[in-house]
C-alpha cells in the first residue's frame, strides 16, 4: 500500500520526542499530507492540519507514526475503536511496540511510505457489570485500591469456574501484552501469532494459584467476593475504574485488533532477546 496520508500523535511533555515530529514533518510534508494529533500541533505552533487521533481514519489517514514509548501507542489505539496501523518511534525506554530507533527514523519513515505491510494482534473487550469500557490492547489489571490489602476473586472461563483465590489482584492479557505486566508477575512470554488470553495472579496467597492461558475466544468473568474492599481496574496502564463487591468484569475478544506496520527490525524473538536480557 502506498501512502499518502499520514498521522502523526507523539509525547508532548519530552523536548526530544517533539523535536523528532518536527524532523519529520519538514522531512516528509512535501511527499505526503500529515495530519498531527492536536496537542502535538499546538506545541510545535503546527495547528492547521490536526485531528483527533479517533477522527483521523474518516480524514483518510493511512497509517499513524506514533513518537514516545509504549505507553504513547497503547493510548492512541486505545482512543480508536477500529485502529489504524501504527508505526513506532522509540522515544523511550524498553519499548516493544516501538520498533524503530530515533537515529533511523526517517530511513524507517521513508521505507515505509513506499509501500507497507502490517500485523494485527487481537484486543481485549471489557465489560464493567455490562458497561463497555476501552478494549485492551496490552491487558486489563484488577488490583487492590488500597496498598497491603488483599482481595478475594471469583475467576470464571466460559461459565466453568477456574478460580477463588485471595489475592493483590489479576492481570489479564492478551499476547502482546504477555511481555508487559504479565510478565512482572510471573506470567508466560507468548508470542503474538498465539491465539490466546493470559490469566496471571498477583502476589496470591494460595500456593496451588498459578497463571492460565486460554483460548482467545474465551469468555472470561472476574467477580469481587468480599465485603467493604474496593478495587481498580486498571486497562493498558491508562484509563481506571473503581470496583466494588459483586461487580462482575467480563472480557472477551475485541472485535477489531490493533494494527502494527511491519518493519525490518527484528522479529519478536529477537525484540525479546534484546530488550530482556
Amino acid at each position: 500500500m502506498k501512502v499518502s496520508k499520514i498521522g502523526i500523535v507523539s509525547r508532548f511533555d519530552q523536548q526530544d520526542a517533539l523535536d523528532m515530529v518536527r524532523k519529520i514533518h519538514d522531512e516528509f510534508s512535501s511527499k505526503v499530507d500529515i495530519v498531527l494529533s492536536p496537542k502535538t500541533g499546538k506545541h510545535l505552533g503546527l495547528t492547521e492540519n490536526t485531528l483527533p487521533v479517533e477522527e483521523m481514519r474518516a480524514a483518510g489517514v493511512q497509517m499513524i507514526i506514533s513518537v514516545g514509548g509504549d505507553g504513547t501507542v497503547l493510548r492512541n489505539i486505545s482512543k480508536m475503536d477500529d485502529p489504524l496501523p501504527v508505526l513506532g518511534i522509540n522515544m523511550g525506554t524498553l519499548g516493544f511496540l516501538v520498533d524503530i530507533p530515533p537515529e533511523d527514523a526517517i530511513t524507517g519513515i521513508g521505507d515505509v511510505l513506499k509501500g507497507f505491510t502490517y500485523t494485527e494482534r487481537s484486543r481485549l473487550s471489557v465489560h464493567l457489570n455490562g458497561k463497555r469500557l476501552q478494549d485492551a490492547t496490552n491487558e486489563i489489571v484488577l488490583i487492590t485500591a488500597r496498598p497491603a490489602k488483599i482481595l478475594t476473586f471469583r475467576i470464571a472461563v466460559d461459565n466453568s469456574e477456574i478460580e477463588d483465590m485471595r489475592a493483590d489482584g489479576i492481570v489479564v492479557a492478551t499476547p502482546t501484552g504477555s511481555t508487559a505486566y504479565a510478565m512482572s508477575a510471573g506470567g508466560p512470554i507468548v508470542d503474538p501469532r498465539v491465539d490466546a488470553s493470559i490469566i496471571v495472579p498477583i502476589a496470591p496467597f494460595k500456593l496451588s494459584a498459578r497463571p492460565w492461558i486460554v483460548p482467545g475466544d474465551s469468555n472470561i468473568k472476574v467477580e469481587m467476593t468480599i465485603p467493604e474492599k474496593e478495587a481498580v481496574i486498571v486497562i493498558d496502564g491508562q484509563h481506571s475504574y473503581a470496583m466494588k463487591e459483586n461487580d462482575v468484569v467480563t472480557i472477551t475478544r475485541g472485535q477489531n485488533p490493533a494494527r502494527f506496520v511491519s518493519s525490518s527490525v527484528n522479529g519478536f524473538y529477537e525484540k525479546v532477546q534484546s530488550k530482556l536480557a
